[in-house]
């Protein structure tokens, strides 16, 4: 399988995500903007990738397309791949 590289925010991002790689996204920014309110609300961040977690558990899907993500969505997980580049 010929596997292409996105261009994100100048971040080389996969093609795909797997459910754990979503889960880690959401927790980095859980962690970085934590829920708000009475609702405990989400960041935009973390809302924007919960509902394609969500669709991936309720499918059994084990990955993702980044480009079946919101522009929104493919911005957080190019942040948080950035910081997780940079950790290393």
């Amino acid at each position: 399988m010929l596997k292409v590289q996105i261009f994100c925010n100048n971040v080389v991002m996969p093609t795909f995500l797997t459910l754990t790689e979503l889960e880690s996204a959401i927790n980095f920014w859980r962690q970085r903007s934590p829920s708000v309110g009475e609702e405990l609300r989400l960041c935009p961040e973390a809302s924007s990738l919960a509902t394609p977690y969500a669709l991936m558990i309720i499918e059994r899907s084990k990955q993702i397309a980044i480009t079946d993500l919101s522009e929104r969505a493919q911005s957080a997980i190019a942040t948080w791949q950035e910081t997780v580049a940079t950790r290393a």
